[in-house]
């Protein structure tokens, strides 16, 4: 036994109670799905009992229940009258049972993988609301139309909503009587939990309850009596000699007509569409969430065909309203399925007359609640709030499968699922991101895992989207397979659109596929060409640009291999960072840069010593760098360490034993107004987190103050307007970079922040 599966004790009670209010849903249904297909009535019930027996071992589902499906009587209907007799449907029934076995063993039950969640759901509020409108005319004693019957437009020439109409004048008084009170009953059995917790299902009290009220007016011969015509009407066998006589079987010369093996396949094709759905659909609503084998299913099913057909019974599928009766009915493993087929065919063999006493309207009140579950306002104010996109696909197939019937209104929705899922690739199915390259800018379309020719039409898009002169990446390195469509068309745009456009194309993980080589054709390092063409205004818009994407999660995906070869001869970097030592700083990384984009210089405290000075110097004056960014952080150790020891009045070489940091520590306090300074146990609760950051700000001033002062070469590049100088603060807890000038910064105004200097 599983480890997470309760023992056969807990279970089989509630696996029970739970089959005999299926058992009791199923007797109509499948009475008058054979009816509405114009089949033999007992056909009906024979795929109720194997639907439930046979289907119910050898299915992997827990809580699926299986019978004739009423979403296949227009087609049961059209192909008895086709082949022009029962016994030539049923080998057709026989051979699609065959043919769903080599589906399930081929598996090709994967495509359950692929429904939309929003035609799933929108079956069962479907089934709902559909379940509500066909049993009110029943719960009043409007018997017209057949029960299971589901279809828009009825045999009776009515449609679900004139039925409605015509049931105002064709109200039967003990039927309402039985069928409100049942309505009335259930649901105040889903409120009480004394009721709730009683052993006995809801379902048998209400028809005990139903053939209790009816039997008591026969007694007193009265006028509301409840006549045969609207009580359940099961054909009655004599003994089980007479039951074996109800069956049918397939004449052998059927199986050789190609009239039946079309049939055949119509009926496996539905059928196993159904199922599948259904089975999704049970799923969704399984307290337990269990996943069914889909592809054990379908050899389940085909089984359960083949048995019907050759001993003339209904084809059948896995069915919502029956599985969801049983659900709601505390049912826990299969065997409540199980249980529920042998119900059917111990009393009708044995105590038909008892079960042609139940009142339609008592077995109406249950469906009715059954559906106010299925459809609850719950459900439609989930799919609303998931926006259009779900809500849409949701609602048109509810109206399809309400307007039609169940087979048209699933195509419908999943039609409608389909054009939102194609639009959707046209609007974001790929990943776009605009890099901003020391160069210049360059778009880079990253590829999804699975590139299919829904997807042409959208990297066609974007493409076009590209005005001329632009620059394009196509990243495939994390996909895993390109459409041979999707390749003609990148072949076009790389030998023909892209020249005639003037674009610049650019192709990364192709080789992966066997399709071209990768080249790249702009320069993604920064070369001496790149270098002279940059102005400090620039350098700082590229490296704001890489703290954002760093912020984003979008980094430029970099070949460091060929960075490595391209600057393995020189290095021409667009800037220089005069950063701290701290380990969460790293100044290419927090922006997002490659090999050989800038020097990075680094010191506790990020202060400026003659020997960062000289550096400064060579990376400016020398290599040409066009700015100078000089960047500190929040939390910084080297500032805490300098407070401290400042309000403490001892040196670095005192309080540590470390002998060459009072001259650092020194530089640093040069920032610091001792007026403010508090004593360790006087500060607030984060004031002096607050403080000292602060002070990390003020000493980033005071070094661009610093670098001006004793670098006359610096200051002469700043006065020729040739570099810039700006301040930045790294936040260690968000990953952000506050960039900042003072007047020391540069001649041309940049577009930071000034910042007042003390």
């Amino acid at each position: 036994m599983p480890h997470n599966q309760a023992p056969l004790s807990v279970t089989l009670p509630k696996d029970l109670t739970a089959s005999i209010a299926v058992f009791l849903v199923a007797l109509p249904l499948c009475l008058g799905i054979a009816l509405a297909s114009n089949a033999p009535l007992f056909a009906g019930l024979i795929s109720g009992i194997v639907g439930g027996i046979v289907v119910g071992i050898l299915s992997g589902s827990h809580k699926s229940v299986s019978g004739p499906a009423a979403g296949l009587t227009a087609i049961v209907a059209a192909q008895i009258a086709l082949l022009g007799s029962f016994e030539a449907f049923l080998a057709a029934v026989a051979m699609a049972g065959v043919i769903q076995i080599l589906m399930g063993t081929f598996r090709l039950g994967f495509i359950a993988s692929f429904f939309p969640m929003s035609v799933i759901k929108g079956l069962l509020a479907a089934i709902g609301l559909i379940l509500i409108l066909k049993q009110i005319p029943h719960v009043f004693g409007h018997d017209a139309d057949v029960e299971g019957e589901m279809s828009f437009e009825q045999p009776d020439h009515e449609n679900t909503f004139t039925e409605l109409v015509a049931t105002l004048s064709d109200i039967l008084p003990g039927a309402a009587l039985i069928g409100i009170a049942s309505v009335l009953f259930l649901l105040a059995w889903d409120k009480v939990k004394a009721l709730k917790k009683l052993p006995v299902p809801s379902a048998l009290i209400v028809v005990v309850l139903g053939v209790g009220i009816n039997l008591l007016l026969r007694k007193m011969g009265h006028a509301w009596e409840v006549k045969a015509s609207h009580l359940v009407q099961v054909p009655a066998a004599g003994d089980f000699k007479a039951f074996l006589g109800f069956l049918q079987f397939p004449g052998v010369e059927h199986f050789s007509n190609p009239l039946v093996f079309k049939a055949a396949i119509t009926v496996a094709l539905v059928a196993t569409l159904e199922t599948l759905l259904n089975l999704e659909a049970v799923d969704k609503i399984d307290p337990d969430q269990r996943q069914s084998p889909p592809n054990r299913e379908l050899v389940a099913q085909g089984t359960g065909n083949l048995i019907a057909g050759l001993i003339g019974g209904l084809p059948m599928t896995s069915v919502i309203v029956r599985s969801s009766v049983n659900i709601n009915s505390g049912g826990r493993t299969k065997l409540s399925a199980i249980l529920h087929g042998v119900l059917l065919i111990v009393c009708v063999v044995t105590v038909p007359h008892w079960l042609n006493e139940i009142p339609l309207s008592a077995l109406a009140a249950i469906l009715i609640t059954t559906g106010s579950k299925l459809a609850s306002p719950k459900l439609f104010k989930e799919m609303w709030t998931e926006g259009a996109p779900q809500f849409l696909p949701f609602f048109i197939t509810i109206s399809a499968i309400v307007f039609t019937d169940l087979l048209t209104g699933v195509l419908i929705g999943l039609g409608s699922s389909i054009l939102f899922i194609l639009h959707s690739n046209l609007r974001r199915p790929l990943r776009r991101v605009m890099e901003k390259h020391a160069m210049g800018d360059v778009l880079r379309i990253e590829l999804a895992n699975q590139v299919s020719f829904l997807n042409r039409a959208a990297l066609e898009k974007v493409f076009y989207s590209v005005p001329r002169g632009g620059r394009v990446l196509i990243d495939a390195r994390s996909t895993d397979f390109i459409d041979p469509d999707i390749r003609d068309l990148l072949s076009d745009l790389r030998d023909k659109t892209a020249p005639a456009r003037g674009i610049e194309i650019s192709f990364i993980g192709m080789k992966d596929h066997n399709f071209f080589d990768d080249y790249v054709q702009f320069i993604d390092y920064t070369s001496r060409e790149v270098q002279s063409g940059l102005n400090p205004q620039s350098v700082l818009e590229i490296l704001q640009a890489g703290n954002q994407r760093f912020l984003a999660g979008e980094r430029i995906q970099r070949d460091f291999g060929r960075q490595i070869t391209a600057t393995a001869t020189g290095q021409f970097p667009m800037a220089a960072v005069l950063g701290c030592i701290d380990s969460r700083a790293p100044a290419e990384t927090v922006f997002d840069l490659g090999l050989g984009d800038i020097f990075s210089a680094r010191v506790a405290g990020n202060i400026a010593t003659t020997e960062l000075l000289g550096s400064l110097e060579y990376a400016c004056a020398v290599v040409g760098a066009k700015l100078v960014v000089v960047l500190g952080h929040t939390s910084c150790g080297a500032v805490n360490a300098a407070v401290d020891l400042l309000a403490a009045a001892k040196k670095a070489s005192e309080a540590t034993p470390c002998a060459n940091l009072d001259g650092l520590v020194i530089e640093i306090q040069r920032a610091i107004n001792p007026a403010t300074l508090k004593k360790a146990d006087a500060w607030a609760p984060g004031e002096k987190a607050a403080y000292t950051n602060e002070i990390s700000r003020l000493n980033v001033i005071k070094t661009i103050k610093t670098i001006r002062q004793r670098s006359a070469t610096l200051d002469k590049l700043v006065l020729e307007g040739k570099i810039a100088i700006v301040g930045a603060l790294y936040d260690v807890t968000s990953g952000e970079v506050s960039f900042f000038q003072t007047s020391e910064s540069s001649v041309a105004k940049l577009s930071v922040p000034m910042v007042a200097v003390a």
